[in-house]
C-alpha cells in the first residue's frame, strides 16, 4: 500500500478542510458558555465543523455536551483511540498574516493552531479516512476523540471519560515524533500575596501590574502603572538598552504606563522565549516602591529567576529533562495580587518534596500557594504492542530509527491508561506552538497523514 500516494490525491481537499478549521478563533471564553458550549461559542464551533467533516464522509459521531466528541469507524469490542484538541491559545499581537486568516506560503501554512494541534488534527482525521475510503478490513472500533479543554484544565477528556469507554490504546498527534512514550508531572498553581500594612511616605505607588493571558505560555507583553512625581524617562531609556529590552513609557497627570515587550513560547520550555514580565519587573525593582508592591516585585524576580527552579532550590533531572518552571500569568490590580506558576517535572523527582519548598518559600515572601491541578508523570513501557506497532510504521515509511523521547509537554495521551505522542513535528523542525506567526511545514502534515494512516490500519486491523 502506498500511504502517501493516497494522501496526495487527497492534498487539495486536505488544505480546504484544514484551512476551514483554522478560521475559527476556538480560543477559551468563560464569559460566554452556555449549553453544549461550555468553552464558548467558538470552541463549540470547531467541535461542530469536525462533526460535520465526519458526517459528510460517512463517520459515526458523538457529541459529550460540548466538552469533547468523537468520530468513530470500524467494529469490534477494543477501541483504537487518537486524541486530538480543536482548542488554541490566545493570539497574541504582531502576526503577519492575521491568525486566524490562514496563509499558505513558502511551502508553510500560518495560522493559530496549524502547529498546535488543527493541522496534526487534520492529519489524524485524513488518516483514518484513507482506512475508511479504502474499505480496509478492521477487528476494533477508531475514535478520533476532539477535546476542546487542552489548553486550559483539561476539563473536556476528565468528562469525556466519565460517559465514554477507555480506549485500550492510542496516540495523540500534538508533539514530536518519533515515540514519545513518557512525560514530565503537570503541576499549575496560583501565588496569592497576603495583604501587607501600607506604610506611608513611599515615593512610588505601584498601581498595577499585568501580564500573560495563561500558564502554559511565556507572557510576550507586560504593563505596569506607577503613581510618582518624579521623572523616568532616562532611567527607564537606559535599563531598555542595557538589557536590550523593547519597552514604551508614557506619563500622564502623575501617573506613567510601563510596557514592555517579550517573546511568547510554550512553557514546556521557557527558555525558547522571553518574559515580559520578569523582565519589566526588573526596571521596577530599581525603585522605591511602596511595600505592597515591592514585595510582590521581588517575588517574581526571585520565583521565575531562572527556568530551572535553582532559586528556590527546586531543581530536578534525569532521562526525562529537566525540572522547569513558568510564570504566565500576572495581576496586580485592585484587591487581585496573583501570579501562576507552571512547573514540569521529570519522571523520578520527589515532587511533594519540590512543592513543600516553594511553599515555604512563597510564605516568606508573604504568598500563600493553591494548587489548580496536577497531573503525575506518564509512562509507557518500551515494549509494549502499542509501541513496537508504531515504531515499525515510523521506521517503515520514514527509514530513520523511531527512539523513544520524553518530554515537559503534557498530551492527551496521559489522560490514555496505555497511550503516547506521535507527531507530527519531525526530527529538526521548529516548534512554534503558541508562538506568533505559528506555522506548519505542508509537506510535514502530508507525511504525517501517511504515517497516520497506516498506523491506524496496523493498530486496529
Amino acid at each position: 500500500m502506498n500511504w502517501r500516494q493516497e494522501i496526495d490525491a487527497r492534498k487539495d481537499t486536505f488544505l480546504e478542510d484544514l484551512t476551514g478549521l483554522l478560521q475559527i478563533p476556538s480560543v477559551l471564553d468563560e464569559t460566554k458558555t452556555g449549553p453544549n458550549e461550555p468553552f464558548g461559542p467558538e470552541v463549540r464551533r470547531a467541535l461542530d465543523y469536525m462533526f460535520a467533516l465526519g458526517e459528510r464522509d460517512g463517520f459515526a459521531t458523538k457529541d459529550v455536551a460540548g466538552y469533547a466528541g468523537h468520530l468513530e469507524y470500524g467494529s469490534g469490542e477494543e477501541i483504537v483511540g487518537i486524541l486530538c484538541h480543536l482548542d488554541v491559545v490566545p493570539a497574541g499581537e504582531g502576526w503577519t498574516y492575521g491568525a486566524f486568516n490562514p496563509t499558505i506560503a513558502d511551502g508553510k501554512i500560518y495560522a493559530r493552531g496549524s502547529n498546535d494541534d488543527k493541522g496534526p488534527t487534520m492529519a489524524a482525521y485524513y488518516g483514518l479516512r484513507i482506512v475508511k475510503e479504502l474499505g480496509l478490513p478492521l477487528s476494533k472500533r477508531v475514535r478520533l476523540i476532539a477535546g476542546c479543554d487542552e489548553e486550559s484544565e483539561w476539563r473536556c477528556v476528565r468528562e469525556y471519560f466519565k460517559q465514554e469507554a477507555m480506549p485500550t490504546y492510542g496516540f495523540a498527534p500534538d508533539a514530536d515524533f518519533p515515540i514519545i512514550n513518557a512525560e514530565k508531572g503537570l503541576y499549575d498553581g496560583v501565588l496569592k500575596q497576603l495583604p501587607i500594612q501600607r506604610v506611608p511616605g513611599s515615593k512610588h505607588h505601584l498601581v498595577s501590574f499585568v501580564s500573560g493571558e495563561r500558564p502554559n505560555m511565556v507572557p510576550d507583553f507586560a504593563t505596569a502603572v506607577l503613581e510618582t512625581e518624579d521623572v523616568l524617562e532616562e532611567k527607564f531609556e537606559a535599563y531598555l538598552e542595557k538589557y536590550e529590552a523593547d519597552g514604551t513609557c508614557t506619563w500622564d497627570q502623575g501617573t506613567y504606563t510601563f510596557t514592555m515587550k517579550g517573546v511568547a513560547a510554550h512553557a514546556m520550555e521557557p527558555d525558547n522565549g522571553v518574559n515580559a514580565a520578569y523582565v519589566l519587573a526588573g526596571f521596577l525593582l530599581t525603585l522605591p516602591l511602596d511595600i505592597q508592591g515591592e514585595r510582590y516585585i521581588e517575588f517574581i524576580r526571585h520565583v521565575f529567576a531562572d527556568s530551572r527552579g535553582i532559586s528556590l532550590g527546586i531543581e530536578a533531572s534525569d532521562e526525562t529533562g529537566d525540572l522547569t518552571i513558568n510564570g504566565g500569568v500576572f495581576r496586580y490590580q485592585g484587591d487581585e495580587r496573583t501570579a501562576t506558576v507552571n512547573i514540569r517535572y521529570p519522571y523520578t523527582a520527589k515532587f511533594e518534596e519540590r512543592l513543600q519548598n516553594l511553599k515555604e518559600v512563597a510564605l516568606s515572601f508573604g504568598f500563600e500557594l493553591s494548587t489548580r491541578h496536577h497531573m503525575p508523570p506518564h509512562h509507557v513501557a518500551e515494549d509494549h504492542p502499542l509501541v513496537k506497532t508504531l515504531a515499525d510504521v515510523y521506521e517503515r515509511q520514514t527509514g530513520e530509527s523511531a527512539h523513544l523521547m520524553a518530554i515537559g509537554g503534557g498530551t492527551y495521551a496521559r489522560s490514555l491508561e496505555a497511550g503516547v505522542a506521535f507527531g507530527a513535528l519531525f526530527p529538526g523542525a521548529k516548534d512554534v506552538a503558541h508562538q506568533v506567526d505559528e506555522y506548519m511545514e505542508i509537506e510535514d502534515l502530508l507525511r504525517a497523514a501517511a504515517i497516520y494512516a497506516e498506523a491506524i490500519y496496523e493498530l486496529a486491523k
